[in-house]
C-alpha cells in the first residue's frame, strides 16, 4: 500500500534510490557540510534510504557514512532509551504520571522537585531550571549531581509553561533506575534494544572496533582530538556516559527497527500499546509548543496529522506519524564542523516537508 503526502506522487517512488528524497538529502548534505544518512519507512519496515558525503575532516575524510555508521544520538537518547523504559514502568503500574513525586518517591520528598509529576517531566512542563551547569554547581561526582538536580529550586511553577530542559531527563532517569533496579543502559538493552534486535545500539564509550565505524563529533581541547565513541554532551559525560538526556549511540539500521516498532508494536512489548498511543498526543494542555510525552509535535505540520519529532544536538533527528503510517530519520554529525544550525534546520525542514507535508511555517523553538 502506498501513502500520500498532499501534492506529492507515490511515496515509495520518491523514496527510491536516486529519487526525490535522495537528491534532496544529497544536495542538503553538501550545503550543511556534514555527511548524512537518511531512511524512511512504514509499519512494514524501511521503504528507502541512502547516504551522502564523508564522515569528517582529516582521517575521517576517507570514510563515508552508511546504515551501519554509529552516531552519537545526543537528545534522541531521551526517546530511544529513557522514554520506552518509562513506558515499561508505566504499563506495569509502577510509574504514576500525575502524582507529585514527593508523595510516592522518597528521594524527592521535601525537595522542590517533589512538586512535579512524571507527565510534566516528559512534556517539559515541570518548571525545572533550563540550564545544567552541573560541574559548576555540583562538582564531578555523579551522585552529587543527581542530588543537586533533586534539590534544585524550580524555575517556574509546574504546569505553567513548556520549557525544554535536560534536567527533566536526568531526574526521570534517576527515578527509572531506582524503580527498575538497574542502570539505564542495562534497562534499555533488556527491555527495548535487545528484543527489537537493535544490536548496534548502546551507551558509550565505544571500543576500538565500534569506534572505527562511529561518526566523530566536536573537537575536544582536553583530549586533543575529535570525540569519537565518547558522548559529546558534557552533562552525560559527567554522569559516566549513561544519562537520560544523552549518551546513546545507534545506527540508521537500528533506528529503523525502533521507528517501525512505533507503528507496528511487537506483540507483548512491555512499552508498546497503550504507551505509544498515550505518548503520541498532546500533553501540554494548550501551552505552546505542543508536546507529547518526550516527543514534540513537528513544527510546520498539521497537528491533526499527528506527526512527532525529536532532534539531537549533534545533528540527528527522526519523525513519526501514526496517522500517515510513516516514519523518517536523518542522521548527521554537524557539530564535527561547527555549531551553526540554520543550514541543518533548512535541510531538516525540507526533508520533513517531502516526507510528511506542510501546513504552516515552522516555529523557532529549541527541540534538541
Amino acid at each position: 500500500m502506498s501513502h500520500r503526502v498532499p501534492g506529492a506522487g507515490r511515496f515509495p517512488d520518491r523514496a527510491a534510490p536516486g529519487g526525490e528524497l535522495d537528491r534532496l538529502v544529497g544536495d542538503g548534505a553538501r550545503t550543511v557540510g556534514a555527511g548524512a544518512v537518511w531512511a524512511v519507512g512504514d509499519a512494514g519496515g524501511t521503504l528507502g534510504g541512502g547516504s551522502h558525503g564523508v564522515l569528517g575532516q582529516g582521517p575521517y575524510a576517507r570514510l563515508r557514512p552508511g546504515p551501519d555508521t554509529l552516531y552519537d544520538l545526543a537528545s534522541l537518547t531521551k526517546v530511544v532509551a529513557l522514554w520506552p523504559c518509562a513506558g515499561v514502568l508505566r504499563q506495569s503500574g509502577r510509574l504514576p504520571l500525575d502524582e507529585p513525586l514527593g508523595r510516592w518517591w522518597p528521594p524527592a520528598a521535601g525537595h522542590p522537585t517533589g512538586e512535579v509529576t512524571v507527565r510534566q517531566l516528559l512534556a517539559h512542563t515541570a518548571g525545572m531550571l533550563p540550564y545544567t551547569r552541573f560541574e559548576q554547581l555540583y562538582g564531578r561526582d555523579p551522585a552529587a549531581i543527581r542530588a543537586g538536580v533533586l534539590a534544585a529550586p524550580l524555575h517556574r511553577p509546574p504546569g505553567t509553561a513548556v520549557e525544554y530542559t535536560d534536567r527533566a531527563a536526568v531526574l526521570l532517569a534517576h527515578l527509572v533506575e531506582d524503580l527498575g533496579g538497574a542502570p539505564l543502559d542495562e534497562l534499555a538493552a533488556r527491555w527495548v534494544w535487545g528484543p527489537l534486535g537493535m544490536t548496534d545500539t548502546r551507551y558509550g564509550p565505544l571500543d576500538g572496533a565500534l569506534a572505527a565505524r562511529t561518526a566523530p563529533t566536536e573537537y575536544e581541547a582536553g583530549a586533543g582530538t575529535h570525540l569519537c565513541g565518547v558522548v559529546h554532551d558534557p552533562s552525560a559525560r559527567l554522569l559516566g556516559g549513561v544519562s537520560g538526556n544523552a549518551g546513546a549511540f545507534s545506527t540508521a539500521r537500528d533506528l529503523a527497527r525502533f521507528l517501525t516498532a512505533l507503528l507496528a508494536p511487537p506483540p507483548g512489548a512491555p512499552w508498546g500499546e497503550p504507551w505509544i498511543d498515550e505518548s503520541l498526543r498532546e500533553h501540554t494542555g494548550g501551552l505552546a509548543p505542543a508536546r507529547g510525552l518526550s516527543w514534540l509535535h513537528a513544527p510546520g505540520t498539521d497537528p491533526a496529522g499527528g506527526t512527532f519529532v525529536h532532534y539531537g544536538f549533534t545533528g540527528t533527528g527522526f519523525w513519526v506519524s501514526r496517522r500517515l503510517g510513516r516514519w523518517a530519520l536523518l542522521l548527521t554529525n554537524k557539530v564535527h564542523y561547527d555549531r551553526g544550525i540554520q543550514q541543518l534546520t533548512d535541510l531538516r525542514n525540507a526533508f520533513r516537508r517531502a516526507v510528511f507535508g506542510q501546513a504552516s511555517p515552522p516555529a523557532l523553538i529549541r527541540v534538541d
